[in-house]
């Protein structure tokens, strides 16, 4: 049974929780069979006793000492994000960039507290929400260039602090997960309504840092549409801004912190924009069969995508990414679609969006699209064996870390003229490289969100790794990822931010002089550069 409190410091999740070693096992035999080749046997996840750490280069002031902990789990647990190359060296044991300190601050005084302490210190300061970065932003690569790391977990800045009812919004602290955060709205009738695939395990302050995207495919599809007000600790103080449902006076601040990964400061509160919580769901499942279906999927999606409708679940799953998730047969793309309201029915919506999908060859069940008033829409059928899949992966890819097998994902956006030949050439590159690298592999593609103007397909790659080596075959096959997207006109990440890991393509993305911009405001707002060095920029 699972530790309902015990968070892994080497994986996902909770301590117990995912598969047990005999489903570990079974899932090795079946990889195998896939890839017509033995898989090594699984790794023994490790043991806190087995870890070696570096002795902590720093101690904090005994004024701060109550809220610093140098424990080696602590320490280890905030080592590392939840990325494959993250779950990889953790099996290995391997925890050489480990912080030296975490530090737990219970209000703002004490987070300006300790980021004064490491200007005097020399120390990098690394902000930490919920650990669940898949970029490399919260890891510790910082060479010699500082005295040492120190860990700014938020944890304890957990509470809604007010709510407008009238204008639904509310003040929050940053340091929030999101299950806490959609239980204090409840009582009120209201949600945030933003769940990444994280949600269990990440925190406010790390969705606005990170500009994550959230449970809306389509209109709302980024926590910056949520985001009315920040405030936000910087080396050179405190910037608040002012609490407006929109502006046009210059440059909005927001959208200067709003992605910027911890770079120039520390977000400590938000009020954000809430919605009713929703009361009405419909929800269906259209087939698209053959080799073309995910095009022809594709060209459907564009079309509502275009008509207005607006659809909280658009997700186009290619013949493989669906029998994967036990959504399809392996040989039909699925199109998962779904409404939600807290004031109308929703079978006008539905019934145009059902009549698009018919018009473009889709294969619509007869019962398709009833709208309920209860949380089943969306669980049953294709879509609820997809959204089970989607919530249960990050386990499953822990336990394929085991068996050294990669699997890995990357995501990007496009315009629409150009997602064919993009996504052809995409899965031409991709896939050559697994099969070259490992010898067998497969790419498979989802759309997590649409836009008018274009989709996110969100690949995921799955081949048999090396045992020992994992890492360098996948820094190859990401290497060749990242080139193809950037050479082909995508956006090196959609929702997963930039970190470390993404820099090289990210570098290669922005315009030269707004990466001189960036760098003029971060020696503004950190002169010292104490601020999460390498993300975004090199110190």
């Amino acid at each position: 049974m699972a530790d309902a409190g015990r968070r892994k410091f080497w994986g996902w999740g909770i301590e117990g929780a995912g598969p047990n070693p005999d489903q570990v096992a079974g899932i090795g035999r079946t990889l195998a069979g896939r890839f017509e080749r033995e898989l090594p046997e699984p790794l023994a996840p490790p043991t806190i006793g087995e870890i070696e750490l570096r002795a902590p280069r720093l101690e904090p002031p005994a004024a701060l000492a109550p809220i610093f902990s140098a424990d080696p789990e602590v320490r280890a647990g905030h080592t590392y994000g939840k990325a494959y190359r993250d779950v990889v060296r953790g099996l290995r044991r391997d925890f050489a960039p480990a912080p030296d300190q975490v530090a737990f601050p219970r209000d703002e005084d004490e987070v300006r507290a300790v980021l004064d302490w490491c200007g005097d210190a020399g120390a990098a300061l690394i902000p930490y929400g919920g650990g669940s970065s898949v970029c490399g932003g919260t890891e510790a690569r910082l060479g010699d260039a500082y005295a040492g790391a120190i860990s700014l977990d938020l944890g304890r800045l957990d509470r809604v602090l007010e709510i407008d009812r009238t204008s639904r919004a509310a003040r929050i602290q940053a340091g929030v997960l999101g299950p806490a955060l959609e239980g204090q709205l409840r009582p009120e009738g209201l949600t945030l309504r933003h769940f990444p695939q994280s949600f269990e395990f990440s925190t406010l302050g790390g969705w606005i840092a990170t500009r994550s995207g959230g449970h809306f495919a389509t209109l709302y599809t980024h926590i910056d549409d949520f985001v009315e007000a920040l405030r936000v600790v910087t080396p050179t103080g405190v910037i608040e801004t002012r609490r407006l449902p929109g502006s046009g006076a210059g440059p909005s601040p927001d959208r200067m912190f709003v992605g910027s990964e911890g770079i120039l400061g520390i977000i400590t509160e938000a009020w954000m924009r809430l919605q009713d919580r929703p009361s009405r769901r419909a929800s269906a499942s259209v087939g698209f069969p053959g080799d073309d279906g995910f095009l022809r999927g594709a060209e459907v999606v564009r079309r509502i995508s275009q008509a207005g409708l607006f659809p909280a679940n658009c997700r186009l799953l290619d013949p493989l990414e669906a029998a994967n998730s036990g959504a399809g047969d392996g040989g039909t793309a699925v199109l998962i679609l779904g409404f939600e309201s807290a004031d109308h029915d929703l079978g006008g919506w539905m019934e145009r969006a059902l009549e698009i999908a018919r018009d473009g060859g889709g294969a619509v069940p007869d019962d398709a699209g009833r709208t309920r008033s209860d949380s089943g829409a969306g669980r049953e059928g294709a879509a609820g064996a997809w959204r089970s899949a989607f919530l249960n992966m990050p386990y499953l890819r822990d336990a394929l870390a085991q068996l050294s097998v990669i699997t890995e994902t990357f995501e990007t956006a496009i315009p629409w003229d150009a997602f064919p030949e993009f996504d052809a050439g995409v899965r031409a590159r991709v896939g050559d490289a697994a099969r070259r690298i490992c010898g067998a592999g497969a790419l498979s593609c989802r759309f997590t969100h649409v836009y008018p103007d274009g989709p996110a397909p969100y690949y995921s790659v799955m081949a048999p790794g090396a045992r020992g080596g994992e890492l360098e075959q996948w820094d190859e096959i990401k290497a060749a990822a990242m080139e193809a997207v950037v050479a082909l006109g995508g956006t090196v990440t959609h929702h997963h931010a930039v970190g470390r890991d993404h820099r090289p393509g990210y570098d290669q993305q922005r315009p030269a002089r707004f990466a001189a911009a960036l760098r003029a405001a971060k020696k503004e707002l950190d002169p010292q550069a104490l601020l999460n060095p390498g993300v975004l920029l090199d110190p």
